[in-house]
């Protein structure tokens, strides 16, 4: 009997059978199995790395509920002021961004409304004109 382990990340027929299969079925499955066969080797170390960010992501922002933006506190008083004030002055800075986004968008809302009400005007103003002149060329929606 062999014990030989056919999908394991290495180039074996199954892998490569089920890398083409996966390319044409639906190309991100066969760039999937390109990757594991190339890096699948590395999944231990990969999940222990994803592992190591999660608990420091956690350990990070622990008993932070109550407090603005879920910041953790130093033990600095002035730093933590410094930063509290930091913080609302780049709020503050965000809502004026936005504020000026809004007005460009309105501005540009506004500007292609003008060049679409122009283009129209053209188009009727062609259109009376060549009605005028008896041209049948224009067609009549």
């Amino acid at each position: 009997m062999v014990n030989s382990y056919a999908l394991r990340p290495a180039w074996t027929p199954l892998t490569i059978f089920l890398m083409v299969l996966g390319f044409i079925v639906f190309w991100p499955l066969g760039l999937a199995m390109l990757a594991y066969i190339i890096w699948g080797d590395r999944m231990p170390e990969v999940k222990q790395h994803f592992e190591g960010v999660k608990r420091n992501f956690k350990s990070e922002f622990r008993g932070c509920s109550g407090r603005a933006r879920g910041y953790a506190r130093t033990g600095n008083a002035a730093f933590d002021e410094y930063r509290t004030q930091e913080l609302k002055r780049l709020e503050e800075e965000r809502r004026k961004l936005e504020e000026e986004r809004r007005e460009f968008e309105s501005f540009m809302h506004n500007l292609r409304r003008a060049r679409d009400q122009e283009e129209f005007d053209r188009f009727m103003h062609d259109r009376e004109t060549a009605r005028k002149n008896g041209d049948d060329k224009t067609i009549d929606l």
